[in-house]
């Protein structure tokens, strides 16, 4: 059943993973660490407890991959040719202000360091990525609040409807007894036996259907997971 469950919600994790590509971090990084939070999730969920796995495990995987974004990227990676411009006008900035007594513009720098006018500014507006500025800055010198205050906290809910929206498309494609198999299995929690019960066939049955709708819902993503998604 772990497995079932971890193949069934690897769309969710990949989600989750998705707000914090392109930022610093490779996205096969995100994912791998999102799927890794997946299948811890699933193995410490505790259906006696509660019975709304999305609500367990999205929260679980949004704080891992938070956790790892904190820990591994913190620091915003320019393109290469502003790196490399970046250290050109740093210099030369350091230099002209020497000489000059004076701030110097752009368009001294540009021409001390031979670069397009338009890279040295970005190059020049890109020297905060490297020291980024803290979360837990005040936002003011008599205020007590910190920067980090403003970011909202997640909506735990929230989180799990947004989960169930993602899936629902995919989902609602299938056959009716299809999906009464997936309400039974993972949301009530049902075992092979007693869905075979209720369906009037056998455990080994159920097992059979439950594999081949897996393989129908992953097909069904990987196909096209923006049509997927309802996209």
């Amino acid at each position: 059943m772990l497995n079932e469950v971890v193949v069934l919600n690897l769309e969710v994790a990949r989600s989750l993973a998705a707000p914090y590509a392109g930022r610093g971090i490779p996205t096969e990084d995100l994912e791998q660490v999102a799927y890794a939070a997946l299948v811890r999730a699933a193995a410490d969920f505790d259906p006696s407890r509660s019975s709304d796995f999305l609500a367990y495990v999205v929260p679980t995987v949004r704080g891992e991959v938070k956790k790892y974004f904190r820990d591994h990227g913190w620091t915003v990676r320019p393109p290469r040719r502003i790196q490399e411009m970046q250290a050109s006008v740093a210099v030369a900035r350091a230099q002209l202000q020497q000489l000059q007594g004076r701030e110097p513009t752009l368009e001294e720098v540009a021409v001390e360091v031979d670069g397009d006018l338009a890279l040295v500014s970005e190059a020049a507006s890109a020297g905060g990525c490297f020291t980024p500025t803290s979360l837990d800055r005040p936002l003011t010198d008599q205020s007590g609040s910190t920067i980090g205050d403003l970011i909202p906290a997640d909506s735990t809910d929230f989180d799990a409807a947004e989960a169930r929206v993602m899936l629902w498309p995919v989902i609602r494609r299938l056959p009716p007894r299809d999906r009464k198999i997936l309400r039974l299995r993972f949301f009530e929690g049902r075992t092979q036996q007693e869905i075979g019960d209720e369906l009037g066939v056998t455990q080994m049955q159920v097992s059979r259907l439950l594999t081949r709708i897996l393989r129908d819902l992953r097909r069904a993503i990987d196909s096209d997971p923006t049509d997927a998604l309802g996209a």
